[in-house]
């Protein structure tokens, strides 16, 4: 299990993109909007890690140079999505003295279902759907806020890497109640 991305709603996404291009050395992967059906958008841009190759290549990589060849776990991605008045975004970011914050912390898993059944079995969260969100080569699924923590977490297992606007969407629609 590795932290797969960072997920932030925030009044200005280019604002807070810069932030991350220009002092962490991450990367715009892919930029998209989501129209949700009340007529409101959310945009949104995925950012990649420094370490990322340009090429496709495995998230965890054994590093020589590490003492005894020990795995290596490159830095998270980072989701950043801010949202037209009255969007869900926008809406969760007011309720935060309008600056937003971190909404999600995604943990890439082998089987988004068995983390799924191993997380109610056990009593650690409540999921916001019933059933885990598909696309091509992604599942993912989203907790209620933790009664621990406050955190939502999403489980995401990828047959490669990247956001599908789909999923997004109806991981969004799926937490509009948790201001």
């Amino acid at each position: 299990m590795r932290l797969d991305h960072i997920a932030y709603r925030v009044a200005d996404r280019q604002k807070t993109a810069d932030f991350f291009i220009k002092s962490f050395g991450y990367r715009l992967q892919t930029e998209f909007a989501i129209n949700f059906d009340d007529g409101s958008r959310a945009r949104c841009f995925a950012l990649e890690p420094p370490e990322k190759p340009m090429s496709e290549a495995p998230w965890s990589i054994v590093a020589p140079q590490l003492a005894g060849n020990v795995p290596y776990h490159m830095a998270p991605e980072i989701f950043i999505s801010s949202g037209d008045a009255n969007s869900i975004v926008s809406q969760w970011v007011a309720a935060r003295g309008g600056v937003g914050g971190i909404h999600h912390l995604a943990y890439q898993v082998d089987s988004v279902e068995e983390m799924m059944r191993e997380w109610k079995e056990k009593g650690y969260a409540e999921f916001s759907t019933e059933d885990v969100l598909r696309c091509p080569d992604l599942v993912q699924v989203f907790t209620k806020p933790s009664q621990l923590t406050g955190v939502i977490y999403e489980f995401i297992e990828r047959g490669r890497h990247g956001f599908c606007a789909d999923n997004v969407k109806d991981l969004m629609n799926s937490t509009k109640a948790y201001k």
